[in-house]
């Protein structure tokens, strides 16, 4: 009795990490460049009470053991990497890949952050910059008195300036890509850094060797898919109950035990 009511409260435990988990995706629909995430199961250690093939007689042996599960837990979250709908902004310093490949940034502590936001910004110095300050790398300056910034698709930066009839190329923009994307670290703000599991980034020119090509005055939307998310959550909210119910009815079968016997 008591090992089912532990085997109920890792189903609980585990529908409530999944539920968790298509909650953080759904709060993300709008959150630009998010890779929706998606939670894997996993059985806990089973009980041998018979071992199959084990011998029954001298001349015969089970066909068939009885192995009992003690439960379920999340094994972990794998991250979806299906590209989100590229939408048009008309911001010339929105950008999107259109692709693989991470935007490279400079955290605060000197690190170098990866992201698919393209959502840049000028900083006082004419720095492209993300929301949050952080400047672009290798950094892109814009000099006073552009009238137009023009990045291509391979990540070259050029402006028009005032009196200059021909456009003046100002940096070019590089992309990293991994060789396992979903082993990158997610550190929040739309921004992941290395790992062990990603392996080293390896940077170069947009649309150059598999990476994406740049998309100017485009942004990436999110890659939650509304309908499935509220499947999921359906089932997941099904599973909670049968497991609760599950918890009910040891409960009350104990309770038999303890009053009758």
């Amino acid at each position: 009795m008591t090992s089912a009511l532990h085997i109920a409260r890792s189903g609980l435990d585990a529908q409530d990490m999944r539920m968790r988990v298509i909650s953080n995706n759904l709060a993300n629909v709008n959150t630009t460049g998010f890779k929706r995430d998606r939670a894997d199961f996993e059985t806990l250690m089973y009980q041998n009470f018979a071992q199959v093939g084990a011998p029954t007689s001298a001349e015969t042996e089970r066909a068939a053991g009885l192995a009992v599960g003690t439960g379920v837990k999340i094994a972990g979250s794998e991250r979806l990497l299906g590209q989100g709908e590229l939408m048009q902004t008309g911001n010339p310093l929105d950008l999107a890949l259109d692709g693989p490949g991470y935007f490279m940034v400079r955290l605060q502590d000197g690190t170098t952050g990866y992201t698919r936001d393209g959502a840049f910004r000028l900083s006082e110095q004419g720095e492209l910059v993300t929301t949050q300050g952080l400047p672009l790398e290798p950094a892109i300056a814009i000099p006073e008195g552009a009238q137009s910034v023009s990045i291509g698709t391979d990540g070259i930066v050029s402006v028009t300036i005032a009196g200059q009839t021909e456009p003046v190329e100002v940096g070019n923009i590089d992309t990293a890509n991994f060789a396992n994307e979903g082993g990158l670290q997610p550190i929040g703000d739309n921004l992941y850094t290395e790992s062990g599991a990603s392996g080293a980034a390896i940077i170069g020119a947009p649309g150059i060797d598999g990476r994406g090509r740049i998309q100017q005055s485009s942004l990436e939307s999110s890659n939650v898919n509304v309908v499935e998310e509220l499947v999921s959550m359906i089932e997941t909210q099904r599973a909670y109950e049968v497991n609760s119910k599950v918890i009910s009815t040891v409960d009350g079968m104990l309770r038999y035990v303890a009053q009758n016997i």
